[in-house]
């Protein structure tokens, strides 16, 4: 195993080459010192504990199968004898907890034969010579890491030198803090020495104002795509501080430096203060320079008016994002809105802002549940049958629609799982079939079918077609409601498999099992749940479910009324499911797995009379090699507790 090995290096600092007196440290902030400079040193964190015996283990490392211990021995005043007779004691104890990496540190001086005394006390668990750190390293990794000593202040309670270093660092924070963040103070106009040297400044900056946190999404979206056109944006979030700390300053430079004002004409805005002052103050700089059209609203929500802009014309984006983004562009463009497509560049801020609600990432590996259910069994082979004779292709193809099972005609032939004799039924008054070729499935996905002059790109093209195709009629065999869907047809539970708002059961989950609903009224809509089949033969045979949501109008029905517009249906999907979370669209997904299953381990679905393909019913399990720190404080039933789930079907006396 390779290792950072856990040597000093000398980096130069305002605290100079001082040393510290580790004396003043007691045995606990000596092993908390250790663990935070060797964590720092290999970019690890330790467990840290607390007085008492410790097993031989002040700080220790788990990562998958590897495991670090950290043993810290404050033994400055007892010297290097002690040192050696307590690591002895203590063999017997690193012996048993045998451990990937065993990191000592000392507050004893130690040449190198010392070192190479200690490993031999120590054994088999000492790896590396750089994993054993005396007294004159710490002082090296103090001096290269100025922040620990801060965060330990038995260190330099008493050094003039630090408590200098500390105040002056605290003072240059105070000052930069009192300063507007450089993108507003840029945006300001500068401080004049005498009259001739004031300048004019262009209104070449577009003002994006809305309601914190609500609007951020959206705000996140249109300003860099505003950029890339070649506009100059301002918005609170690019101080990476925003609220109402620099208003002064933002009023200031929207009085200057404004071209146009875009507000997010949302419910949040309309009720936010911060939001409706800064109209207020937009409206006035569009009457002092005589621009009507100054201020433009930005409808997110429909039937939203915003005080002082009720006359104003608004730009729709409830219509779908990309859209209002075309009607806004051609609106700047036409008030003539300095725009230099030429020099566009997205300010990093953005991203910035985006990345502070980041979940942060655990060096830890974590088991995934896909969305992907294996093939776990097809038929042997395919085979390609020929016509002999005269023979009338429209007839054929009609009556190849008509078949309950797989097939697809090719040439003056057809490929199909089914045996010569169910062949020669389906088309005994149609046409008579020869079986040409029986090709094993791996061998026709490979290499095709030279018979038929089939090339392998057309012959896997085919397999997947056949596996969609027989995925789609078991489904509807099934009983479920087809939707056609752009580049894909969705399937969803019927009001025959599950009412609204009931809970089907899926998984074991301890002593009980979980539940999830697959359909159920809200805001005056009913949804279903469904999936899009999206076949792969690679890198092994699959199925991949794209998970559907299917609205129609509540009419009082089970189903409700269809709805035609595919628009309409976008904006559904995008407003009606935005408050599932992951956990919902898993357990929905399973609860889908488990209704078509019927509780079985597998799902049979007919390719031919006598031939099937089978499915596992449990998704493919992956292992990422990396997990996220993401709270999970709800239960199993707190899942299922939200207002676009739920609506107004189920009460708890609904619930099964």
């Amino acid at each position: 195993m390779a290792h950072n090995i856990l040597y000093a290096k000398p980096i130069h600092t305002t605290l100079g080459n001082m040393s510290y007196d580790l004396n003043k440290l007691s045995p606990s902030d000596f092993e908390s010192l250790s663990a935070d400079l060797v964590g720092r040193v290999i970019g690890e964190r330790f467990e840290e504990f607390g007085d008492g015996p410790d097993g031989g283990i002040d700080g220790r490392r788990v990562s998958g199968s590897q495991t670090i211990v950290l043993q810290s021995k404050h033994y400055a005043r007892s010297g290097y004898s002690a040192l050696k007779a307590e690591l002895r004691k203590e063999r017997a104890k690193i012996d048993r907890l045998d451990p990937d990496r065993y990191v000592l540190t000392t507050s004893v001086s130690l040449t190198p034969a010392r070192k190479t005394e200690l490993a031999g006390i120590i054994g088999p668990a000492s790896k590396e010579a750089g994993d054993i750190i005396g007294a004159d390293e710490l002082q090296g990794l103090l001096r290269a890491n100025p922040d620990i000593v801060e965060a330990h202040p038995r260190l330099w309670e008493t050094s003039g030198a630090v408590l200098k270093t500390v105040l002056d660092k605290t003072l240059d924070e105070r000052e930069a803090r009192n300063q507007a963040p450089t993108v507003l103070r840029d945006l300001l106009p500068k401080t004049k020495r005498a009259p001739e040297d004031e300048v004019i400044a262009e209104r070449d900056v577009v003002f994006l104002i809305g309601s914190r946190p609500n609007d951020d999404e959206f705000i996140l979206w249109l300003g860099p795509k505003l950029e890339s056109h070649g506009y100059t944006v301002f918005s609170e979030l690019l101080t990476l501080e925003p609220g109402t700390r620099w208003r002064k300053e933002v009023n200031f430079a929207l009085q200057h430096r404004g071209a146009k004002v875009l507000v997010t004409a949302s419910d949040s805005s309309s009720r936010d203060d911060h939001v409706l002052d800064l109209i207020d103050k937009a409206i006035e700089v569009g009457q002092s320079i005589t621009d009507t059209k100054y201020v433009i609203p930005l409808r997110v929500e429909n039937s939203i008016r915003l005080d002082g802009l009720r006359d104003a014309v608004p730009v729709d984006f409830v219509r779908g994002w990309a859209e209002g983004l075309e009607k806004l562009l051609v609106a700047l463009k036409r008030d003539r809105v300095p725009c230099n497509s030429e020099a566009a560049s997205v300010a990093p801020q953005w991203d910035t802002f985006r990345k502070r609600g980041a979940i942060p990432i655990i060096n830890e590996p974590e088991q995934l549940i896909s969305n992907w259910l294996r093939i776990v069994e097809m038929p042997d082979h395919i085979h390609y049958y020929e016509a002999s004779g005269v023979i009338r292709e429209d007839a054929i193809k009609r009556q190849v629609k008509r078949l309950t099972y797989e097939a697809k005609e090719h040439g003056r032939g057809l490929f199909t799982f089914a045996d010569p004799h169910d062949i020669e039924e389906s088309f005994k008054s149609v046409a008579k079939f020869v079986l040409k070729e029986s090709i094993r499935i791996d061998d026709f996905v490979e290499h095709g079918a030279p018979v038929a002059q089939m090339k392998p790109r057309e012959a896997s093209n085919l397999m997947t077609f056949f596996i969609r195709n027989a995925w789609e009629r078991h489904c509807l065999e099934r009983g479920m409601i087809s939707y056609d869907f752009s580049g894909a047809t969705g399937f969803h539970v019927s009001s025959d498999q599950a009412s609204n708002g009931q809970k089907i059961r899926w998984g074991q989950q301890g002593d009980g099992r979980r539940s999830s609903m697959l359909r159920n009224i809200a805001n005056k809509h009913v949804w279903k749940y469904g999936v899009s089949a999206i076949p792969r033969l690679w890198p092994f045979w699959h199925i991949r479910l794209k998970a559907r949501v299917l609205f129609a109008e509540d009419n009082g029905t089970a189903e409700g009324k269809p709805i035609n517009d595919a628009k309409k249906m976008h904006r559904l999907r995008r407003s009606g499911c935005k408050g599932w979370r992951n956990k919902q669209w898993h357990g929905r997904l399973l609860a889908f797995l488990e209704l078509i299953s019927a509780g079985s381990a597998f799902i049979r679905v007919r390719l031919a009379p006598g031939h099937d393909m089978l499915l596992s019913s449990e998704p493919i399990m992956f292992t990422s090699p990396v997990s996220t720190k993401l709270p999970d404080a709800l239960d199993a039933d707190g899942e299922e507790e939200d207002e676009s789930t739920l609506g107004r079907s189920l009460t708890e006396s609904d619930e099964p």
